[in-house]
């Protein structure tokens, strides 16, 4: 019989790292994330954290001048980014604007605590905390650097026709533009 040739031996391969799956969405974010510009982000930081209970994540981002180009903080169980305004870029605080054409939404359990404790530390008012026809108790303010919240704790839950009689009931109720008695 012939002999068989011995093959030769391949070194064992390590096996393959599994490459790790980048999420589309990081973890940590919702698909939705705000992100704030404003004049002095450092003070808005230190504002949130006193008014809201925010918690700052990660590091900050400093430019060369020192401002903030990229922070990130939370607020009960969201994530929020904030950066300085940079209006030479096209980055522009609502002060620079003039106002602001959004706000964020924070519920909590206790509207008129976080509300008294954002107005103590520097926010001012637009809206006392009151219930609503939607079943929540709401407020609503600006703080220091023109970004407007509103505070809300659900309180009931109702069907859209329960929802739509008690607004009715409620403008029946307010003066028509202009003054004079409600109709």
């Amino acid at each position: 019989m012939a002999k068989r040739k011995a093959k030769a031996r391949r070194p064992a391969r390590k096996p393959a790292r599994k490459a790790k799956k980048v999420e589309a969405i990081p973890g940590r974010y919702g698909a939705v994330t705000p992100s704030l510009t404003v004049r002095g982000a450092a003070e808005a930081l230190a504002f949130y954290a006193k008014a809201f209970g925010a918690k700052e994540v990660g590091g900050r981002m400093a430019g060369p001048d020192g401002k903030i180009m990229h922070a990130e903080f939370r607020i009960g169980d969201r994530m929020l980014m904030i950066q300085d305004e940079f209006p030479e870029m096209g980055s522009r605080s609502p002060q620079s604007l003039g106002g602001t054409g959004g706000s964020v939404v924070i519920y909590t359990r206790d509207t008129d605590a976080m509300f008294k404790r954002a107005i103590d530390a520097g926010a001012r008012s637009q809206m006392e905390p009151a219930d609503q026809f939607w079943g929540d108790r709401y407020a609503k303010l600006v703080d220091p650097f023109g970004h407007e919240w509103q505070i809300a704790t659900h309180k009931e839950d109702l069907s859209r026709k329960q929802m739509m009689e008690r607004m009715q009931k409620m403008m029946a109720a307010m003066p028509p533009p202009g003054g004079g008695p409600p109709t």
